[in-house]
């Protein structure tokens, strides 16, 4: 290895890194999502009749712009196979805002569309806002009754035994279906050539899943006929029962759950209860919406959320590998998250743990109901390494609540403790299999990790039994899932760095077969990369056509956990890193780095690319340095 060259690139990484940090300290990167996010943008302002001309435009062409040329489609990330329910939302995002259906490009996309069983085979979500749009009849959508907030606890679906996500979705979902919402649609734009069957005609909206889905959608459908028969008094309950909810979690600038799909279905549940337009909340509600917005000049986007403590811990956790570099920026960074911290304030998880003190970070600015478990272990885990005496009270409420919030198998999910009510999964309403928030290993090894590096005697127990669940977890081939990340490469580097923080000794026999697995996947470029692909077909772990920087970092960063730093394979990634860096000092490429839900929804963390690569070299030459001449 050059070490010259070593030297200047991690330097020039580390200053283009440096270079965006806000003045207040923390970092924030983009955030992109599929179409389904812009698309719903343009449809949310057709739907409330408040269409702003000029982003209207901007916004189409950047979806016009991500349809693939090899299909005609959308996917769900770039480079993927064509999604049936994104290209729906994008064909009727470009018509509404005045795409003629002739077009060349809508052409192609209506064809793909009818080729795949058209719109009547989109998913749930898509055709609930299909039905607002009057393109299908009610009957074609799930019964999402607003008395759901009504039920008892102990009822098979209670909105505490879903996600977070789901939670702040359906409930002013329900409001929308329960008073059968209508979009305004001002320029009465529909899309009836994307049916194969007229929609009032067509019988079959809901293909049965597995057997136990066929009787859930036999008890939905009964109880769907009952609807009219439900008292008024209750309705009028269960309505202000929502609304309240609602109300209450509004969040601010951050919006209702601080993600897009839930800060729309609040703006729209407003209106519909009568709020005027002017009414601080909806005022509220559109200003959230507004921030999410990307505008690169010609051509704007929307986030699906935004990732401030995210970019930021881990930016500060690639630093913090060489203690030799300044680590005033750092401090600044960290000093810009503590008082992010949620403590005291009324939020969901309460329910079930009703005697822990707080003591959590989300991963927006703002979102105090929901604070997450891998960015409160990252963050606390950056305050140790920084200072533990200057940050203990913070280190202290985050460790002993990351505790209390472990699920009974071992494992930590991302917002809640057992949330594993997998039958809801088999709802009608569920066709995206994602309703819910189970123990998953990328999280449960931040979690294990930073409680091992605090190393208090309180949490010896939850350390030993989340990293049995870890162990547990480790697949045949030796790497291990990724919930958060793409996929097994990412939840490989999370598990083998809470070894590293936990010392658990590298000969471990499940270390060094995750140690071959990693090796053996990587390209003969000396990269690593894996396709989102690989949440639909397992056999294709670690594998994709092309490397990334960020695969190869997160491989990198696994392989000198496990004490492999001298190793050819190591020094040929360090390698592939150094030959891709741009010429600003960072690494661009068009890959999407995560599941939002596999298989369902992908994301692509701008800051993927620079952090990541700048950890990998960054440990990389802390350690070189420490061998003796």
């Amino acid at each position: 290895m050059d070490e010259k060259m070593l030297r200047a690139g991690l330097q020039a990484a580390r200053d283009a890194l440096l270079a965006q940090q806000k003045e207040d300290g923390h970092w924030c990167f983009p955030l992109e999502a599929d179409c389904t996010i812009p698309a719903e943008y343009i449809l949310m302002m057709h739907f409330m009749d408040e269409v702003d001309p000029g982003l209207e435009v901007r916004i189409a062409r950047f979806i016009r712009e991500k349809q693939d040329a090899a299909h005609g489609g959308w996917p769900l990330y770039y480079g993927g196979e064509f999604d049936l329910s994104c290209s729906v939302k994008a064909y009727y995002a470009l018509k509404i805002a005045g795409d003629s259906p002739d077009a060349p490009h809508m052409v192609r996309a209506r064809a793909a569309i009818l080729k795949h069983g058209g719109a009547a085979r989109a998913n749930v979500f898509t055709r609930l806002l299909l039905a607002m749009y009057d393109q299908l009849p009610w009957r074609g959508v799930p019964f999402v009754p607003v008395e759901i907030i009504l039920f008892p606890k102990w009822f098979p679906f209670h909105t505490s035994k879903v996600a977070y996500w789901s939670r702040t979705v359906m409930v002013p979902l329900s409001i929308l279906c329960s008073l059968r919402a209508r979009a305004a649609n001002p320029r009465k734009v529909g899309i009836q050539e994307l049916f194969t069957v007229p929609p009032e005609e067509e019988r079959n909206y809901f293909p049965v899943r597995t057997a136990l889905n066929r009787v859930f959608l036999l008890i939905e459908r009964t109880l769907s006929l009952l609807e009219p028969f439900i008292p008024k008094g209750v309705r009028r309950l269960a309505l202000r029962r929502a609304e309240s909810w609602i109300v209450e979690r509004l969040n601010g600038d951050s919006g209702l759950g601080a993600i897009f799909p839930a800060m729309v279905n609040a703006s729209e549940a407003l209106a519909l209860l009568g709020y005027p337009y002017d009414h601080p909340a909806r005022v509220q509600c559109r200003k959230a919406l507004r921030l999410l917005l990307v505008d690169e000049g010609e051509r704007t986007w929307c986030q699906p959320c935004v990732s401030p403590v995210w970019d930021t811990v881990l930016t500060c956790l690639a630093f913090q590998e060489d203690t030799e570099v300044d680590q005033k920026p750092i401090r600044k960074a960290l000093d810009w998250l503590v008082p992010c911290q949620v403590l005291d304030a009324p939020a969901d998880w309460q329910e079930d743990h009703p005697g822990l003190p707080g003591g959590g970070w989300a991963f927006q600015y703002a979102n105090p109901h929901y604070p997450d478990l891998d960015d409160t272990a990252a963050v606390a885990w950056a305050l140790y390494q920084a200072d533990p005496k200057a940050y203990q009270e913070s280190i202290s409420r985050a460790a002993d609540w990351l505790a209390g919030m472990q699920s009974s198998n071992g494992g930590f999910a991302a917002f809640d403790s057992d949330n594993t009510y997998y039958y809801l999964n088999e709802i009608p309403f569920a066709d995206h299999g994602a309703l819910l928030d189970p123990p998953t290993s990328d999280v449960s090894a931040r979690c294990a990790g930073f409680l091992a590096l605090y190393g208090q005697s309180r949490h010896e127990q939850a350390l030993e039994r989340s990293l049995a669940y870890l162990f547990n977890e480790q697949e045949a081939s030796g790497a291990w899932f990724g919930r958060w990340g793409s996929n097994y490469i990412y939840g490989t580097w999370s598990v083998l760095e809470a070894f590293r923080l936990a010392g658990i000794d590298i000969g471990h026999p499940a270390i060094r077969r995750a140690v071959h697995w990693l090796k053996s996947v990587q390209r003969e470029d000396g990269g690593w990369g894996e396709s989102n692909d690989s949440y639909l077909s397992p056999q294709q772990a670690g594998q994709f056509h092309t490397s990334t920087s960020f695969h190869t970092a997160w491989a990198l960063l696994a392989l000198m956990g496990a004490g492999e730093w001298r190793s050819h394979e190591v020094h040929r990634g360090i390698a592939y890193l150094l030959r891709e860096q741009g010429s600003d000092g960072l690494w661009h490429e068009p890959w999407f780095t995560a599941p939002g839900f596999p298989r369902v929804f992908y994301l692509k963390y701008y800051g993927y690319t620079k952090y990541f690569p700048v950890w990998a070299l960054t440990r990389f030459h802390a350690l070189n340095r420490k061998l003796p001449a």
